[in-house]
């Protein structure tokens, strides 16, 4: 790191659960984001704040007047304009050491492999769940550590999952895969500040797991109920019979 990194990451490199050796790793680490919209937005600020070297985003939106009330990477002026862009021109503008890799496209079948498979670690910040679980077979089936957020209404939802770690259950352990795809914040609405704190959450999230630091939510599901202010913890166990990862 040269004299302007060691000032930029100061504050946390101060910690000795970073320390230099800690900053080193996220900044020659890379993490694929899936969605910039809610959850994506906050997670990746954070993210390239942090110094996170290599930050791959996909999405296939432009954004929309009705994205700018929780999707805090887009502004006024960014209407029309694709959100991988607009989230690149974000991320630049907040750290322009890092590397930013914008994809407008659905992130899918081959391409979603080889994108898993180089990833060090994956963000789930998508809304439907066609794509969430096609997110957690590529990760299952390459080993890679996914972060996946979920936000609706005054609800949030964070969880990782790390394939192969500790008897680590997959979302699918968690969640069956059909049914529900009309659970989103187009059909059902979302209280602003819930996709801030699930998104940071998967950040701080993403942070631990490359820097091998604390105890992640690795077989944990953390529940947030924003009328009332309170969280949950669901210990969280691999399902046997899991279509995903199961071995039954």
């Amino acid at each position: 790191m040269n004299d302007q990194q060691l000032l930029r990451y100061s504050r946390q490199i101060m910690l000795p659960q970073v320390d230099i050796a800690g900053q080193q790793k996220l900044l020659a680490a890379k993490i694929l984001i899936v969605g910039a919209g809610g959850l994506g937005s906050p997670a990746a600020m954070y993210l390239a704040a942090a110094g996170v070297g290599q930050i791959t985003i996909y999405d296939d939106d432009q954004v929309d007047l009705t994205n700018l009330q929780r999707q805090i990477a887009h502004g006024t002026t960014d209407i029309g304009l694709d959100k991988v862009i607009s989230t690149l021109n974000t991320l630049k503008n907040i750290n322009p050491d890092i590397r930013v890799l914008p994809h407008k496209a659905r992130l899918q079948n081959e391409l979603l492999a080889r994108e898993v498979a180089a990833a060090d670690v994956v963000l789930d910040c998508s809304d439907n769940f066609s794509t969430r679980f096609a997110i957690n077979r590529a990760c299952v089936t390459r080993g890679t550590p996914l972060v996946s957020g979920a936000a609706i209404r005054f609800e949030g939802q964070i969880s990782v999952f790390t394939p192969g770690t500790h008897s680590s259950p997959c979302y699918n352990c968690l969640y069956q895969s059909e049914g529900e795809e009309l659970q989103n914040c187009a059909r059902n609405g979302v209280i602003a500040p819930i996709t801030g704190i699930v998104g940071s959450i998967q950040a701080l999230e993403a942070l631990k797991v490359i820097m091998g630091i604390g105890e992640t939510l690795t077989g944990r599901l953390l529940i947030l109920d924003g009328l009332s202010m309170e969280w949950q913890t669901l210990r969280l166990k691999k399902n046997p019979a899991c279509p995903t990862c199961g071995t039954a």
